[in-house]
């Protein structure tokens, strides 16, 4: 489950809590500090790893994490230190989401450096080999170095140590033709192909070349997708749940429907090869919304065996 608004942290935490009351297998975080509208005064931004920090000692079993991270906000060695933090402050239950970063004008507002495109993708590569060089030298007890164009690393005898071995689940994704499943194919534990549109399945069929291009079993790698949801029980609900998606976009991919819409869904996108599924939702105070869906939609995934619903 993924709220899709910034708000203070105990709004953050209420919906964490139901998120895991209502059994779900993850609660993730968005990485930004400003709306889709720049001039959104509602907006309230929050750290995305400082929150799941408090996440992880105030919920006890849900997954945590970022979909996705941006490689633009944190250096690569601060990362894998406050990943490995918080994998240990939750008790091993902490996945890294990255990617390159997209919001310009969020760069902008807070004074954050934002290269182009290449470059960032760059940023990217040069980061998830830094974070899990110095996760696997934590292993070994061998220092690290790494000398790259964005990233330089100087003979760290004290990497940082995660709790999950050989290290939290990476995740990476996104629907860039080339550069996206390459590096996934190299780091990830995870493939995110996005928004659940017809084009799933090929997204899945390149990062698998990809993989099959540097020796890597294409099947060591879980697919996710994401889908915004507006799940109601009534007509009504539907309505007024459907209508704060807001973003024409969204609202083109989103399941707006009873929890049989919402499970079938689910159902085109695990035969588009999903194993995962992330479901976005907007009100985050409706908690409602969570114990319908986790009543009336989970146990049927969890029956068909179509994976885990986050």
């Amino acid at each position: 489950m993924e709220p899709r608004h910034g708000a203070r942290y105990d709004e953050i935490l209420a919906l964490a809590r139901a998120t895991e009351a209502a059994g779900f297998d993850a609660f993730f975080r968005s990485d930004h500090l400003m709306g889709v509208d720049p001039r959104d005064p509602a907006y309230r931004p929050t750290d995305c790893w400082t929150t799941l920090g408090g996440l992880a000692r105030d919920t006890r079993r849900v997954r945590l994490g970022a979909l996705v991270g941006a490689a633009t906000f944190r250096e690569a060695g601060l990362l894998a230190t406050i990943v490995a933090s918080v994998d240990e402050m939750s008790g091993g239950r902490v996945e890294l989401g990255l990617g390159t970063g997209w919001y310009e004008r969020e760069h902008a507002a807070f004074g954050i450096p934002f290269p182009p495109t290449g470059r960032r993708f760059d940023r990217l590569d040069e980061q998830l080999a830094v974070v899990t060089g110095l996760w696997r030298a934590a292993r070994t007890g061998t220092p690290f170095s790494f000398d790259g164009e964005h990233h330089r690393i100087d003979d760290n005898h004290s990497p940082p140590h995660p709790v999950q071995t050989p290290h939290p689940p990476v995740i990476v994704g996104g629907t860039g033709p080339k550069r996206t499943p390459a590096i996934a194919a190299r780091y990830a534990d995870e493939f995110n192909g996005a928004l659940g549109r017809g084009d799933l399945a090929d997204r899945y069929a390149v990062f698998d070349r990809a993989c099959e291009a540097i020796g890597r079993d294409p099947a060591t790698a879980r697919r996710s997708a994401v889908l915004p949801v507006a799940c109601g029980a009534s007509a009504a609900e539907v309505e007024r749940r459907g209508a704060v998606i807001g973003s024409e976009l969204m609202r083109a991919h989103a399941a707006i429907g009873g929890p049989q819409h919402l499970v079938d869904r689910i159902a085109g996108l695990a035969d588009s090869g999903a194993d995962t599924v992330y479901l976005h939702v907007y009100d985050i105070h409706d908690l409602d919304h969570i114990a319908l869906i986790g009543a009336e939609v989970l146990p049927h995934v969890a029956a068909t065996e179509e994976g885990a619903l986050r």
